[in-house]
């Protein structure tokens, strides 16, 4: 399929970067203004406009109102969206990948672990027009021991069971051209992995690494409740290995069952079982109704993921947008 050809240097592009909020108010203040630092710098360096598009996904704090007050007279182009209710940081990145107007895309948190500094490397990147899609890698973290060791476990798990190509890290931050954002739209999966998705379309691939700073203000959403949701919608979105792990269960079953019939069958005959085992037949009962137990779990879990995508519902509901040009302000109230 052929690439969508960079701007025309007659006009200038556009980066528009995309910042899920959740529960985020104390971090404002400085993330505007390490965005107006960036947006200059693309500026100066590279004769990039940016905008930035900022959907709060029903945060329980000030964020919208707080970000509804300073944007106006914020530096660079921006929208604000609200969500209806909570839909996720991967349906808030969707929302603002649909809503931004840019040649470039890309998405970020607005907690400020992650440098802001790598939106100027992906858009070199980007630039060269060598690449589709940018990814950025936690080389380190400025985390407690604990927090490093489950993020390293989970990663672990997640390149073993899902995405073999994941860098060891993980991925939380990325930036793509306007052709590959559309083919992402394109695949309105529920309950699935952004993340997965973006590894899943290929394309020609760049990565970039970065050390993750500490969060300083708060506690971060993204429980271990969350981790191990987001673990398993990837596990059942991109791979059959619990179909594959329920079928050797299932084979190991079997075979045991027949060593223990012929076992059984043998001392029958040599006279050592007068009555029948209670043990043997309780342990084997058990066995098996736990083995089918799991099967109707897995195959329901396909089944339940299957039928969701099938209503074709929107992934997420927009309740307000704003859209900032200078000291403007525009807003639009959905219906």
């Amino acid at each position: 399929m052929d690439r969508i050809a960079p701007p025309s240097p007659r006009t200038a592009p556009v980066y528009s970067v995309v910042i899920p909020v959740y529960r985020t108010e104390a971090f404002i203040a400085d993330l505007l203004g390490d965005f107006a630092a960036i947006s200059e710098a693309a500026r100066q360096r590279f004769g990039v406009a940016m905008e930035f598009v900022f959907v709060v996904d029903a945060s329980p704090d000030r964020s919208y109102e707080r970000l509804q007050e300073v944007l106006p007279q914020a530096p660079f182009a921006s929208q604000l969206l609200l969500h209806g209710r909570n839909f996720g940081s991967f349906a808030a990145i969707r929302t603002g990948l649909q809503a931004g107007r840019g040649d470039y895309f890309a998405a970020i948190a607005a907690d400020r672990q992650e440098p802001a500094e790598l939106l100027l490397q992906f858009l070199s990147v980007l630039l060269d027009g060598e690449h589709d899609v940018v990814v950025g890698t936690r080389i380190s973290r400025q985390d407690p021991a604990l927090s490093k060791a489950m993020s390293s476990l989970f990663w672990r798990m997640y390149r073993r069971l899902i995405i073999r190509d994941m860098p060891q890290g993980g991925v939380d931050v990325f930036a793509c051209t306007s052709w590959f954002r559309g083919e992402l739209l394109k695949l309105r999966e529920a309950h699935s992995s952004l993340v997965g998705l973006i590894f899943w379309l290929g394309c020609r691939r760049a990565e970039i690494g970065y050390e993750r700073r500490e969060r300083r203000h708060g506690r971060s959403a993204w429980t271990l409740g969350k981790k191990i949701t987001y673990l398993l919608d990837s596990v059942f979105s991109f791979s059959d290995l619990p179909i594959r792990v329920l079928s050797g269960l299932g084979m190991v079953g079997i075979a045991c069952s027949l060593v223990l019939g012929c076992v059984v069958i043998a001392m029958k005959i040599l006279g050592d079982i007068p009555v029948p085992g209670y043990a043997a037949t309780l342990i084997t009962i058990v066995f098996f109704g736990g083995v089918n137990a799991l099967g109707l779990g897995v195959v329901g879990a396909y089944a339940w993921r299957t039928y969701e995508n099938t209503k074709q519902r929107m992934l997420a509901v927009v309740h307000r947008l704003h859209s900032f040009a200078g000291t403007l302000p525009h807003e639009t109230d959905a219906p």
